[in-house]
């Protein structure tokens, strides 16, 4: 009897195993459909909400046959950065847990280099304390600056960044975007006052093309951020960090599997063989042929729609290198129609299969004019069809919807000043509002925990409904607080957005 060496059959066993994995599940039986999730057709966009992209073929594969082997993840990452600089015209780079994950490693390599101690003693003692962070470059991602505990120092002008320029600086954050290509406190105007300090330039490129030559760079930017797992189609979990040899190098020795203050951004063999497959296939693939069959696909739609009654269409083209693809705007009147934007975006959501589009406009009654807004960044052959036969239906097929029932009786007062409690799925928000109300209008100020906001609504009979946008860190909060008056009190619902729902009740102080 012949016997079979341990790694012949480990082989023999891997082999196996690849002709056995393959794609199973259909649109209404999958993974997902059996644990009651809806997968969608993805007319929007690469959102991370909606799981952001579809890796591409070479990278699932890449995943899979990296999965089978054990690496010492110090050599990969060396192997993988001298590439990645290689592919990207860089210096070097590293895998990364997504974008957000680049921006705090980046961050940290800058406060802390590569430095044991002043890496331990993370976040409670560092000597540069602060990012600077010019007044167009403030957007919710720049979370992963604060995490670090740095201190942001927000400026608005080239005499203002000079002037806070100074020993506590770490970095320079930038999104790039049209608003930092131009004006004094454009990208290489940035980068030209940042060498004469000594002080590092990290470029937010998130969702952009990583163009070879890099923009970024040739600016003079320290540190380019992209994700994998937007227009590169690698894993959605994973990012690549390029630039300076010592500063990539300093980022991946703060993160895992080092027991550094990025310990918490482990990047698996297979996120990081994932991610290199990815980079090496964009700059393979044939972007012109990709852009010409998005657009084929969105003429599709539109001749499949441009017919019906009030119907207009139009193109709307990228303005920089994020999210580089047209987009089809589809307008209607929804009182030629008899449907808005709005409900036919909800119709989609809910229909078989599941749509979603980039945006719809249009509500009941005052503003009928009404839109809807398809992306086809991520949407694979066939699925124009699919989606042009679900507009094309609900424009043409729309049901029966009423305008919302106003209210009609007496209208409460409620100006003055109340005391607002918010029933969290965790916690309770004590705030306070001080309304002025002029017959059905309403205007006022919140005053929340710890930041404020305009208040601006209406109240018909006892439904009262008021709106504000708080101004946060790099961010707004939405509310829309829904409630019934009774008497000195008001309760009902309050919706924040992505933030989710709560219940709030408020008592007249």
């Amino acid at each position: 009897m012949t016997s079979i060496s341990p790694l012949a059959a480990t082989a023999q066993q891997k082999a196996s195993a690849q002709r056995t994995i393959t794609h199973e599940g259909t649109e209404t039986d999958n993974l997902f459909t059996r644990i009651g999730v809806r997968p969608i057709v993805n007319g929007r966009g690469t959102f991370t909400i909606i799981s952001g992209s579809r890796s591409m073929p070479e990278v699932k594969q890449a995943m899979y046959d990296a999965s089978f082997y054990f690496v010492h993840l110090d050599e990969l990452m060396d192997a993988v950065g001298k590439e990645l600089g290689q592919l990207t015209g860089a210096e070097w780079g590293i895998a990364t847990t997504g974008c957000e994950a680049a921006i705090a490693l980046a961050t940290i390599a800058c406060i802390a280099g590569t430095d044991p101690e002043k890496s331990q003693a993370l976040p409670y003692i560092k000597a540069r304390d602060q990012v600077i962070i010019p007044k167009h470059s403030r957007n919710p991602y720049d979370f992963g600056v604060r995490m670090t505990g740095v201190e942001i120092v927000e400026v608005n002008s080239a005499e203002q960044l000079r002037s806070k320029l100074s020993e506590r600086t770490a970095m320079i954050y930038i999104l790039s975007g049209p608003d930092a290509e131009q004006g004094p406190l454009s990208i290489p105007n940035i980068c030209t006052m940042a060498m004469e300090k000594g002080v590092p330039v990290f470029v937010d490129a998130a969702a952009e093309e990583p163009l070879v030559p890099n923009i970024h760079i040739q600016h003079g930017a320290s540190l380019v951020g992209y994700s994998g797992g937007k227009c590169m189609r690698g894993p959605q979990s994973s990012g690549m960090l390029i630039g300076q040899k010592d500063l990539c190098r300093a980022a991946y020795f703060q993160a895992a599997p080092h027991h550094n203050y990025g310990r918490a951004y482990k990047c698996s063999k297979e996120e990081v063989m994932g991610l290199l497959a990815a980079v090496r296939q964009w700059y393979k693939r044939d972007h012109a042929a990709e852009q010409q069959e998005w657009l084929s696909w969105l003429q599709y739609i539109e001749r499949r729609v441009k017919g019906l009654p009030s119907v207009t269409t139009e193109y709307l083209q990228p303005e920089d290198l994020s999210n580089r693809s047209p987009r089809l705007r589809i307008k209607w009147d929804a009182n030629v129609l008899k449907i808005t934007g709005t409900e036919l975006v909800a119709r989609l959501d809910a229909g078989t299969p599941r749509i979603l589009v980039d945006g719809g406009t249009g509500t009941r009654p005052a503003h009928m004019a009404s839109s809807v807004t398809i992306m086809p960044y991520m949407m694979d052959p066939g699925e124009d069809h699919i989606i042009a036969d679900a507009i094309y239906e609900g424009l043409t097929k729309p049901g029966h919807y009423e305008d919302p029932v106003i209210p009609t009786g007496a209208t409460a007062q409620v100006n003055g000043k109340w005391a607002i409690a918010i029933q969290y799925s965790r916690g309770v928000g004590e705030q306070h509002f001080v309304l002025e109300q002029s017959g059905e209008t309403l205007t006022g100020r919140q005053q929340g925990e710890l930041y404020k906001a305009d208040l601006k609504g209406t109240i018909h009979a006892n439904q009262l409904e008021l709106h504000s946008n708080m101004t946060v860190s790099g961010n707004t909060i939405p509310w829309a607080f829904r409630g019934m008056v009774e008497g000195n009190t008001v309760s009902g619902t309050v919706s924040m957005g992505e933030y989710g729902d709560a219940s709030w009740k408020a008592t007249r102080v």
